[in-house]
């Protein structure tokens, strides 16, 4: 009696189970079909309108979703190390030389460094605003320099004596007059100035104002689609101030690209100077074969293939005449033959010059 009722038990145990794993397969299936109706597949219209490339009157004019994306990777161009220490080396210049041309008190930060297409950049310059052309004499190519209205009429108040803890008067809709074009000049000269001495220890580079423009689109000193580093810098002069942005295409820096790329001042990539100090010290131990060349004759090669043991062969070098001492097709030195004991010796007058570059040649 006992087996039989630990065998009905066993079976009530097997029959529970499988109806507890029937309730979860239930369970699993409505947990599957709940999600997929949360996660329906989304038609075209809806995935254009996620990605912002809906068509029609009604959208925005920013760009958003997939465009944004493909624009800033267009964008995307190497970093300049070496130029942010630049412009770092810009800022601190022009806080000194700023205080002595505004006898004021003078704070410039640097709002943002980021790479932009010069077409973008024109147009998102706040009018109105004077934009100085200047032009890179080592590097043949031109830049950019932007004053926005608040410093413009800012730096008109400070030199012609405005009075201090007042902001400056604007008038805006009218050209500029030739007072103010004036002043602007002056202050873009001492901008130029700083902007030359920073670069200094980098390289010699001559910037040279070229002209001052108030409608973008006759400052274009690059292609549109081309990019250009930009730099804004921020100028507050107690309570007056504005903001002044320093552009310098790509095309620009090239041939200084190399020197900009550096982490720091001075940085060589690709080299050892372990090795090559090695390398110098077992150059200076290498034997090195010279041969005295005494007369050179030009014979035909009938000549040359009928001389016999015993012939000789006349030198028109006189007694006494310098002899040249050559390693291999190279002349080395020039020198005076004679006699030392029982062996002919040289003795060394005059190193020769090495061999013509490849712009003496062409002269």
């Amino acid at each position: 009696m006992s087996g039989e009722a630990g065998g009905g038990q066993d079976q009530e145990d097997l029959a529970a189970a499988w109806g507890a794993a029937v309730d979860q397969e239930q369970e699993k299936g409505d947990d599957e079909a709940g999600s997929g109706e949360a996660t329906r597949v989304l038609n075209q219209a809806e995935i254009d309108s996620l990605l912002g490339f809906d068509a029609g009157p009604s959208r925005e004019s920013a760009m958003s979703g997939i465009e944004r994306i493909i624009s800033s990777g267009l964008v995307a161009y190497e970093r300049l190390p070496m130029l942010e220490i630049v412009f770092d080396r810009l800022v601190r210049l022009m806080t000194t030389t700023l205080r002595n041309f505004t006898s004021d008190n003078v704070e410039i930060s640097i709002d943002v460094m980021a790479s932009q297409r010069f077409g973008d950049y024109l147009n998102s310059i706040p009018l109105p605003a004077m934009l100085a052309v200047f032009r890179a004499d080592q590097w043949d190519n031109y830049g950019l320099i932007v004053v926005d209205s608040a410093l413009i009429y800012s730096v008109v108040d400070v030199l012609l004596g405005g009075r201090r803890g007042t902001a400056a008067m604007r008038i805006e809709g009218r050209p500029y007059t030739t007072i103010e074009r004036t002043l602007v000049e002056r202050l873009i000269g001492v901008v130029l100035g700083d902007l030359k001495a920073a670069f200094e220890p980098l390289c010699e580079v001559d910037f040279r104002f070229d002209r001052l423009e108030v409608n973008p689109r006759f400052a274009a000193i690059s292609r549109l689609s081309n990019a250009a580093v930009v730099s804004r810098m921020r100028i507050e002069m107690e309570d007056r101030g504005g903001r002044l942005e320093v552009l310098l295409p790509y095309a620009t820096l090239e041939p200084v690209r190399e020197l900009l790329l550096q982490q720091f001042m001075g940085e060589r990539f690709g080299r050892d100077s372990i090795w090559e100090t090695h390398l110098a010290e077992e150059l200076r131990q290498t034997e090195v074969a010279l041969d005295v060349v005494l007369d050179q004759q030009v014979m035909r090669l009938s000549q040359v293939i009928g001389l016999q043991v015993g012939d000789r062969i006349l030198l028109s070098t006189p007694p006494g005449a310098p002899v040249a001492l050559r390693c291999g097709d190279v002349a080395l030195f020039e020198a005076q033959l004679g006699r030392r004991e029982s062996r002919l010796a040289v003795r060394i007058d005059k190193v020769r010059p090495g061999p013509p570059g490849p712009a003496e040649d062409a002269a």
